[in-house]
């Protein structure tokens, strides 16, 4: 994903198979973090523990401290978090699988 395109994308074996789409990431003082990870574990009815019980629907989980893809505003920047539609949200949950690459680019 493009941190400054505040795009994020699926890729296959090098080769785009859905995207981009619009994301929105962590805000200025609370980063998505930049670096290649891994997808640790996905959770279809997340709930926060940090923010109230929210919602975070299809989440899956990539980086370290609970940074995750998940169902949320394209228009108010997250805790570190991705924020991406209803749609986008269910197709990355449905795609990737515990072990796959996440890069994170500025």
């Amino acid at each position: 994903m493009s941190l400054s395109g505040k795009q994020a994308w699926l890729l296959d074996e090098g080769k785009i198979v859905y995207g981009p789409v619009k994301m929105l990431p962590g805000k200025k003082d609370d980063p998505t973090p930049v670096g290649k990870w891994k997808v640790q574990y996905k959770e279809k009815l997340h709930h926060s523990t940090e923010f109230d019980g929210a919602p975070m629907p299809n989440s899956v989980f990539f980086a370290p401290g609970g940074i995750a893809f998940h169902e949320g505003s394209l228009s108010r920047y997250s805790a570190g978090c991705v924020h991406l539609s209803s749609a986008a949200s269910l197709k990355f949950f449905n795609t990737l699988e515990t072990g796959d690459e996440v890069q994170v680019v500025r």
